[in-house]
């Protein structure tokens, strides 16, 4: 028996006029996903419970099937899960991005898609200049570490900092970055000082200087959030007896398979971003299936897309997961006399909003081995699932569903 569920990180939308009031999803190219739609049953999942924001952590989370109210601690512990960085009970992990900061507002909230070499630079210089700067006060006991592209991690000693409102960059482009470090306490603020620091650390920096002079964004500050402190999660063969894999290019859900006692697969190309190669994804998680039960398979593109407002390239994505990802399983999984694909995204990242969405997601689950499995869905958006047999439900409680 084998299972797989595929995530298209992002995938859904609403209505975009450019669209003619319809969604990506509506007008992308994606027989294979229609055709799974159409021979099996359709419904909604909710990802995000209410008093969550509507983050791809929580809500990965839940997919794995994992309840964010007993489990979630922080975005940046999960993210420390697949980097192998071991913390204490008292060090706070905080999610790391380096940013664009201009005039006082966050220009861009991934400082053009830095690349992970460049990036590795400009980490290790930071941690160099704080570690011998006496003006931040109790730095010594902080960290930054490297991770790909702008998504890096930064840890530090102090377990009330894991009570600090912090919010995602991506949410607030163009905003004015005093509005969103307003804090009173003294441990609060050196966050905010550790990361004003940061710019005049970063500012001059020769790679900065070789951006700007390539017409590219500078990596001239960091933004620090998604904070928590070390998860405690059992492991996903002890809850629902079966191993697993997880294949995807973000180093978060990699820190979900990591504490959830699943194997991560590197796949060459995954990127977490639209040059992501899929045709290498289709192929490492068909070659997966022989020796895995449960496979998730991940795709970030879309998300990007969402909050790049970028209609075309939202598409693309779709489609291409379609005809090389699930296309790819499709082809292979019949190998396998019973199995059972779901494909869901795990938020939306609507075009015209930029940003993710607590809106119930679009599921679809085809089984080859039941009979009369079908309902009357014919193709997969998100209004035609409304009216599947699967009705709506908590993402948490997915994996359940698909192996009773």
């Amino acid at each position: 028996m084998k299972y797989v569920i595929l995530i298209g990180d992002g995938m859904s939308d609403y209505p975009i006029s450019e669209l003619k009031d319809k969604t990506p999803l509506e007008v992308a190219n994606k027989p294979n996903i229609d055709e799974l739609t159409s021979k099996g049953r359709a419904g909604q999942l909710n990802t995000v419970p209410k008093n969550f924001e509507p983050g791809s952590d929580v809500a990965n989370m839940s997919i794995f099937g994992y309840n964010p109210q007993k489990y979630y601690t922080g975005r940046g512990p999960l993210e420390a899960g697949s980097m192998g960085i071991e913390t204490s009970g008292e060090e706070v992990i905080f999610r790391c991005n380096l940013i664009t900061e201009k005039n006082g507002k966050i220009d861009d909230f991934n400082a053009g898609h830095i690349t992970s070499k460049e990036a590795a630079i400009l980490i290790d210089d930071l941690n160099k200049e704080f570690l011998k700067n006496p003006v931040i006060d109790k730095f010594g006991d902080g960290k930054f570490y490297s991770g790909i592209s702008y998504r890096h991690l930064f840890v530090k000693n102090g377990s009330k900092l894991s009570d600090l409102k912090t919010t995602p960059p991506h949410d607030i482009v163009g905003q004015n970055i005093d509005d969103f470090t307003n804090w009173n306490s003294d441990e609060f603020l050196n966050i905010k000082n550790i990361m004003l620091y940061s710019k005049e650390v970063l500012e001059n920096h020769p790679i900065n200087q070789e951006r700007i002079a390539n017409n590219k964004k500078p990596a001239n500050m960091v933004w620090l959030w998604g904070q928590g402190l070390k998860p405690s999660m059992p492991k996903f063969r002890d809850i629902f007896g079966l191993n697993g894999s997880v294949i995807t290019g973000v180093d978060l859900l990699k820190g979900i398979g990591v504490f959830a006692g699943l194997n991560n697969i590197d796949v060459p190309g995954a990127t977490g971003y639209f040059d992501t190669d899929y045709k290498a994804k289709g192929r490492y998680a068909s070659d997966a299936l022989e020796n895995n039960d449960f496979l998730f398979v991940h795709v970030e593109a879309p998300d990007e897309a969402g909050h790049a407002g970028s209609i075309e390239e939202k598409i693309k994505a779709i489609e291409r997961i379609d005809k090389h990802v699930l296309g790819q399983i499709m082809n292979n999984i019949t190998d396998y006399e019973n199995y059972k694909i779901a494909i869901l995204p795990d938020h939306a990242t609507p075009i015209d909003i930029r940003t993710h969405t607590r809106d119930p997601v679009p599921l679809a689950i085809y089984s080859s081995f039941e009979e009369d499995f079908s309902d009357n869905v014919k193709v997969y958006t998100e209004k035609s699932v409304i009216d599947g047999s699967l009705g709506i439900d908590k993402a948490y409680n997915l994996v359940s569903r698909m192996i009773i």
